[in-house]
């Protein structure tokens, strides 16, 4: 979400809550609508203190799953580098072939598969060029004891960059169900209509509107982080981008002299050419 909605969210959600209180104030008794203020804060203070805990307990779960996709596409995009490098040490035909297909995959997961994580669109297919590869290295026939160990490293690289894979695209499904989301809005409810018994017309407008802004202000700004953690993949500030990925292909490009990548099966945006 971009900053300025969030921070107008924040404002007009606080401005709200000021607003129903100085209505709720016109006609509240003297030291608010609860007899007994202690109790009443009592009743507050177990309200306050569930929510705060439910709040952490999914700001950490949120914070979790983000961080495993950052981490994922993170080593998604390492995984990758390394492959090319051990694909050097293959047959030269299949190396060249190889090289190409995984520098197409960077490229596609740059140019598709980001900007379909972004929409929130179906991330189920896999990479076509990692199926690509999958069928070329199928066709590898190792003649020296180097092949050899460079062909079982790579396989073991395949299965790490996979992984890295799901753990990157795993964020963009969403960890936060329905049901959730509501009992969160449901309980932010009963906190706000529970300050609004509060109301007292012999208490300062300012510290009245206060209370209530800052309190809602507060629950607004922590959901409004949980829904970026939730919903990781965005070019808004705090979203996941292909930095890194991007940084592999520079890396890539810097290498062309050393690295025989052939002509690439696929152009700039890593679709078929």
């Amino acid at each position: 979400m971009n900053v300025l909605y969030g921070v107008l969210i924040v404002a007009g959600a606080s401005a709200i809550a000021i607003a129903a209180m100085m209505v709720v104030r016109r006609k509240a008794p003297e030291g608010s609508y609860f007899a007994d203020s202690d109790r009443a804060s009592g009743v507050f203070g177990v309200l306050a203190t569930g929510f705060a805990i439910l709040l952490g307990f999914i700001v950490f779960l949120a914070f979790t799953t983000y961080d495993e996709s950052r981490a994922g596409a993170e080593a998604e995009a390492l995984v990758l580098l390394q492959q090319v490098e051990t694909a050097q040490f293959l047959p030269a035909d299949v190396a060249s072939e190889l090289s190409g297909e995984l520098t197409c995959y960077g490229r596609y997961v740059v140019h598709q598969e980001w900007p379909a994580l972004e929409r929130g669109d179906d991330t189920e297919d896999a990479n076509p060029w990692g199926i690509a590869v999958f069928e070329t290295v199928r066709t590898v026939q190792t003649e020296t004891p180097e092949q050899e160990t460079a062909y079982a490293k790579f396989l073991d690289q395949t299965s790490e960059r996979e992984q890295a894979r799901l753990d990157r695209v795993h964020g963009a499904e969403g960890i936060l169900p329905g049901p959730l989301w509501i009992a969160l809005f449901a309980i932010a409810a009963v906190i706000f209509v529970f300050m609004l018994f509060y109301a007292d017309a012999n208490e300062r407008a300012l510290s009245q509107a206060y209370q209530i802004g800052a309190v809602v202000a507060v629950i607004v700004a922590t959901l409004l982080i949980i829904r970026l953690f939730n919903e990781p993949f965005t070019s808004d500030p705090g979203g996941l981008e292909p930095v890194a990925m991007e940084r592999t292909l520079d890396v890539l490009d810097g290498l062309a002299g050393l690295v025989e990548l052939g002509e690439l099966p696929c152009g700039e945006d890593g679709l078929p050419a």
